[in-house]
């Protein structure tokens, strides 16, 4: 079983940036597309991003422009570059397959405000 550790979120003003850590406790199976999710007070978990083994990446619209997935090589790190921050975009943020089959890490907080 994989376990995630998230990290890199913090209090930043509107416009500001942050740049999001998620740590995998080993190689991700073959063939598993990753993601970064967000859950904002009050909502359902969302997956905002996505990178698949072979690279294809999708974002949800909101995020489109701004956000910006990666990996490492050796496909056990994750990266979530998130720019142009606006209130909206607060939430505890956390990575998992896209299909969400692997335990749930702690996240990481992420708060927009001036």
């Amino acid at each position: 079983q994989v376990h995630f550790v998230e990290s890199g979120g913090g209090l930043v003003q509107p416009g500001g940036s942050l740049r999001l850590t998620c740590a995998a406790s080993g190689p991700i199976p073959a063939g598993y597309a990753m993601g970064w999710y967000r859950q904002a007070p009050g909502k359902q978990r969302e997956l905002v991003a996505s990178i698949s083994r072979l690279g294809r990446i999708e974002y949800v619209d909101s995020v489109k422009g701004r956000f910006t997935i990666s990996r490492n090589v050796n496909n056990n790190t994750f990266w979530l570059q998130m720019d142009s921050l606006k209130p909206e975009d607060k939430a505890v943020y956390y990575c998992n397959n896209t299909e969400g089959m692997f335990s749930w890490g702690q996240g990481t907080k992420v708060t927009v405000s001036s």
